[in-house]
C-alpha cells in the first residue's frame, strides 16, 4: 500500500505534531506552508493523501482542492480539511470544494487515523483501475462516459421508526428523490432486490442501539458477493469518534454526524453514489477488456488463447464422467482464391459469415473458436461419434446450400468446407490426450482436404 501524505498549514506547531503523528503510524511524511510549494510537490512526486488546514485566510486553499479535484491525475486523492469550525456551513463548504470529510480541531486522532487507513485503500483501488484502465486503453477497450447519478437506489436501515422517518426526510431532502427504508434486521434475510441499492445508509445513531449488531451489519454487508459493491453509509452519535472509527475500519465507505444538515447529508450521499458509478464502470472495462483478450476480433468467436485453456477443461470433465466429446476442425476450401479474385474484404466478410453459421448450428455448451486464417474449431461435450457425424454433415450442408456474400454491392460465392473429427472415448484403454485429440481432428481434416474437399472425415479410430 502506497503510504505518502502532504501536509498544508502555514502554522509551524500544527504541522510539526501533525508530522509527528503520522510518522508514529508509520506513513512517509512532506509538509508545505503554502499550497505554492506543495502544488509544486504535487506535481513532482504525488502525494497518496492531503491532510489540509483550511482556515488559513491569507491564500484560497478552497480553490487549491477544486484545482486538485479537476486534474485527471489527482482526481481521486484523498483530501481530509482539518482546522474548521464546527459548524454545517464550514462543514459543507470544505466538502463541496472537494474533500472527503472535515475533522474539526480538536482532531480525534483514533478518528483521523481510521479515516487516512479508509482513503488510503480507496486511493491504492484507484490506482489499481487507473493502471488497467491504461492498458485498456492502448487496445482501444476504453470508452469514457459521464458518472451515472439518477436515479440512484438507496436504502435506510433502521430499527427506530421515529428516527427512520427523520433520516428518510433527511436522505431526501439532500438527495431530491425517494428513499426506501427497511428495518435494519431484516436487511440480509430478505431476498435480493432485482437492483441492489446503490447506496445503505446505517443508523447507528441511537444512544441506546447495540453497536455490535451493526458493526456485524456493516461488515457483512462489505462481504456479500450481492451487495458489496454498493456504498455504505453509517450515522453516528455526534460525540463517538471512537464508534465512527471502528466502522470505518469495518468497511463503512462514510460514517455521518446524526446532527449532519440536509445539504451535508444530500452531498455525502452524492458522493458515494458517484464513486460507487466509477467503480461499477472501471469493472465493466476490465471485464470487457478481458472478453476482448480471449475474442477474435473480425468473427466475435473465441480465438486459439480461449480455446486451448477451455479445451481442457472439456477434457478434463468428459473423463471425470466417463462420457465422449468430439472435436471438429474445419477449413474453407480455396479460401485464397476468394481472396485473390475479390479481394481482402471478400475474404473477411466470408469468414464472418461462416461464424454466423458456426454459431446457429450448434448448441450454446459448444465451444466454437477461430483458430486462424480460414481454420476454425468445435468441440462438442458429451457427443457421440454418431451425433458429431451427423451435426458435421449438417454443417458441411448449411454452408453448401447458400452462397455468401462478399461485401456491400459484390457477388455472391459458393463456399465449401472441410471437416476433420476425432472422438475422445475416455472409457478406452488407452484415452487419447488433448494433444493427440487435435492430431487426430487435424489428420482428418487433412484427409478430407486430400479426398477431394467438400466432405467430412472422420478420425479412424472414431
Amino acid at each position: 500500500m502506497s503510504r505518502k501524505i502532504l501536509i498544508i498549514d502555514s502554522v509551524a506547531t500544527n504541522r510539526i505534531v501533525l508530522r509527528v503523528k503520522m510518522k508514529a503510524a508509520q506513513y512517509d511524511v512532506v509538509a508545505f506552508a503554502n499550497c505554492a510549494e506543495a502544488g509544486e510537490h504535487v506535481r513532482s512526486d504525488p502525494p497518496d493523501l492531503l491532510l489540509i488546514n483550511l482556515s488559513d485566510p491569507t491564500e484560497d486553499r478552497y480553490a487549491f482542492c477544486r484545482k486538485l479535484r479537476s486534474d485527471a491525475a489527482t482526481a481521486n486523492l484523498g483530501i481530509i480539511a482539518l482546522g474548521m469550525d464546527d459548524t454545517a456551513k464550514a462543514r459543507f463548504a470544505a466538502l463541496d470544494a472537494g474533500a472527503d470529510d472535515v475533522l474539526p480541531r480538536p482532531v480525534s486522532d483514533t478518528l483521523l487515523l481510521a479515516r487516512v487507513r479508509h482513503l488510503l485503500r480507496r486511493w491504492n483501488l484507484y490506482q489499481e483501475w487507473t493502471m488497467q484502465d491504461g492498458t485498456n486503453a492502448s487496445f482501444g477497450w476504453e470508452e469514457e462516459r459521464a458518472d451515472s447519478l439518477n436515479p440512484a437506489a438507496v436504502l435506510l436501515l433502521s430499527d427506530n421508526p421515529a428516527m427512520c422517518v427523520d433520516l428518510s426526510g433527511l436522505l431526501q431532502a439532500g438527495l431530491g428523490h425517494a428513499v426506501r427504508q427497511l428495518p435494519a434486521t431484516r436487511v440480509l434475510t430478505s431476498a435480493t432486490p432485482a437492483r441492489v441499492p446503490d447506496l445503505y445508509v446505517i443508523d447507528a445513531s441511537d444512544a441506546h442501539c447495540k453497536p455490535d449488531r451493526l458493526m456485524q451489519l456493516v461488515s457483512d454487508l462489505h462481504g456479500c458477493a450481492e451487495r458489496r459493491f454498493a456504498g455504505r453509509m453509517v450515522i453516528v452519535p455526534r460525540n463517538r469518534p471512537d464508534l465512527a472509527a471502528l466502522f470505518l475500519d469495518l468497511g463503512a465507505d462514510d460514517v455521518v454526524r446524526a446532527d449532519v444538515s440536509p445539504c451535508e447529508m444530500g452531498l455525502r450521499a452524492r458522493n458515494l453514489i458517484r464513486h460507487k458509478a466509477r467503480q461499477d464502470r472501471m469493472r465493466e472495462r476490465v471485464r470487457d477488456g478481458l472478453t476482448a483478450s480471449v475474442t477474435d476480433c473480425l468473427t466475435g468467436l473465441r480465438n486459439r488463447r480461449y480455446a486451448e485453456q477451455h479445451l481442457h477443461r472439456i477434457a478434463e470433465q468428459a473423463h471425470e464422467a466417463k462420457c465422449d466429446y468430439a472435436l471438429m476442425m474445419l477449413d474453407i476450401d480455396h479460401f485464397k482464391q476468394i481472396n485473390d479474385r475479390y479481394g481482402h474484404a471478400a475474404g473477411d466478410a466470408v469468414l464472418k459469415q461462416l461464424a454466423l453459421r458456426l454459431t446457429r448450428c450448434f448448441r450454446k455448451i459448444d465451444l466454437i473458436a477461430r483458430m486462424g486464417g480460414e481454420e476454425f474449431l468445435v468441440a462438442m461435450p458429451r457427443t457421440s461419434t454418431e451425433e458429431a457425424a451427423l451435426a458435421a454433415e449438417r454443417l458441411r450442408h448449411v454452408v453448401d446450400a447458400t452462397p455468401f456474400s462478399t461485401g456491400a454491392g459484390g457477388p455472391t460465392v459458393r463456399v465449401t468446407i472441410s471437416i476433420g473429427v476425432a472422438i475422445d472415448q475416455p472409457d478406452a484403454p488407452l484415452p487419447p490426450s488433448l494433444t493427440e485429440m487435435l492430431d487426430r481432428a487435424d489428420g482428418a481434416l487433412y484427409a478430407a482436404k486430400s479426398g477431394g474437399r467438400n466432405m467430412v472425415q472422420l478420425h479412424l479410430a472414431a
